[in-house]
């Protein structure tokens, strides 16, 4: 059975399950999506709640001969997380590290002049903020982005998914304040099984849901 029937349609209960939190998102509030899909369900959850909505960008460190296979990413800030157990097992030198680290960087500089353009950043600090996407498999995109915001001081932060398997919300929950799923099925195969259109998000659609909200910070 899929949980939703869109990305859209998921973030409208994410919002609603943000809205009726103890500890609810209030005026001033930021919401904050993972390109690409992750936009769109940010941006669901942000007319919920009545928050502003902005895009953040980390990106999967990809190896080098299963491009597939994600062994780490890099944050928005430039840091980096690498699945050490992974890597070690692929044993990948460490010049061809080296190049996917610095890849995956320039991946997160190229979509976020793409979807921001000369906008800066939104200001953090003192805020409660919502980190958002479309769903979790592992969880290292998402903890790259929230390792990230933790060091601009936010009042609060919490993540929302519509999918994630349990253990990764676990995970994740140590690196944040809260972490709201609404679903999280076993066993977990991949996040697009959940829902019933899955389609591809592209470029235009991620700035169209960015500039249809009236709520960029």
């Amino acid at each position: 059975m899929k949980a939703f029937a869109d990305r859209d349609q998921a973030g409208l209960l994410l919002g609603q399950a943000l809205a009726g939190l103890d500890q609810a998102p209030g005026p001033g509030a930021l919401v904050l999506g993972i390109p690409r899909g992750g936009v769109i369900v940010a941006a669901a959850a942000a007319r919920v709640i009545g928050a502003d909505l902005d895009v953040l960008v980390p990106a999967k460190i990809r190896a080098h001969h299963q491009p597939e296979l994600a062994i780490g990413a890099v944050g928005p800030d430039g840091g980096v997380w690498l699945d050490a157990a992974t890597v070690a097992a692929l044993a990948i030198p460490e010049e061809v590290l080296d190049a996917q680290v610095r890849a995956a960087w320039q991946e997160v500089l190229r979509r976020t002049a793409a979807f921001r353009g000369d906008r800066p950043p939104p200001p953090v600090t003192g805020r409660f903020v919502v980190l958002v996407d479309d769903g979790i498999a592992t969880g290292a995109t998402i903890a790259a982005a929230a390792r990230a915001l933790r060091a601009q001081a936010p009042a609060r932060l919490v993540v929302g998914v519509p999918v994630a398997p349990a253990q990764a919300v676990r995970q994740l929950a140590t690196e944040v304040d809260q972490v709201v799923c609404l679903a999280s099925p076993e066993p977990f195969l991949a996040v697009g099984q959940w829902y019933q259109d899955f389609r591809q998000v592209g470029d235009d659609a991620v700035r169209q849901a960015l500039s249809a909200t009236g709520r960029q910070p």
